[in-house]
């Protein structure tokens, strides 16, 4: 592993680069401010062009896969068609369901509010669905893993909120719950010398992401640590 311009980069050769996305950090450009810093603005002038295959919310920190080549991108493009790739989420969350397991399958509609939220919608949206399980919990909060079948804009977001289960910090789908849980981000004692949860970062890690390798056809699996400040919030709950 090595360091490129603060980001982790989790494995990089002639096909692929793999990186541990941080939150805050676009994707792809944004549409009404073309100068913000993106994944390839910051890659593409050290390692060439990058093609892009699938995203992480601006908000979301995790692993995310960059093919470097066009041959790269149409085999792992059909992967993800064929739903031949493994993703795996950890989401921090505000509540703790009675459940350890649940499926959600749920439609979803991008773009169905003046937030620009994604909303259910049984009529218009499209199949969306997304396997949890309880990893930890804590007084008031849980720790879940995320498997999406589908990869529909915000649809674990949307999904959580829909069993009453926000994710910490996403002021976006749940301002009101958020505020009222503000006390554990701005807790003078966390580790590390985080003092606030960051405000462009959710409580949402793209944890793994298991491939076929396009032009070796090894199958691999990429883990992507937590966030220091993910990791503060943990420590925190398990304190208590």
């Amino acid at each position: 592993m090595s360091i490129i311009a603060d980001i982790q980069v989790l494995f990089c050769d002639d096909a692929l680069l793999v990186i541990n996305k941080p939150a805050g950090l676009l994707t792809l450009p944004d549409g009404y401010n073309p100068s913000m810093p993106h994944i390839k603005s910051v890659f593409e002038p050290q390692l060439g062009r990058l093609w892009i295959v699938h995203r992480l919310d601006k908000e979301t920190s995790g692993v995310l896969l960059l093919p470097r080549s066009a041959e790269a991108h149409r085999s792992l493009n059909t992967q993800f068609e064929q739903r031949l790739i493994s993703k795996i989420y950890h989401a921090l969350v505000i509540g703790s369901p009675a459940w350890r397991e649940q499926i959600v399958d749920l439609p979803l509609r991008p773009n169905g509010d003046r937030s620009h939220r994604t909303v259910i919608d049984t009529q218009r949206g499209k199949p969306a669905t997304t396997h949890f399980r309880v990893i930890e919990r804590f007084p008031g909060y849980c720790l879940l893993e995320a498997k999406p079948e589908t990869g529909r804009t915000h649809q674990i977001r949307t999904h959580l909120l829909s069993m009453g289960l926000p994710i910490l910090g996403d002021r976006l789908y749940n301002r009101l719950v958020t505020k009222n849980h503000e006390s554990i981000v701005t807790s003078p004692h966390l580790e590390h010398d985080i003092i606030m949860w960051p405000k462009q970062s959710i409580g949402l890690h793209a944890k793994s992401l298991e491939i076929r390798h396009p032009v070796t056809d090894e199958q691999m699996k990429f883990i992507a640590p937590y966030p220091g400040y993910f990791e503060a919030v943990l420590l925190q709950l398990r304190g208590n």
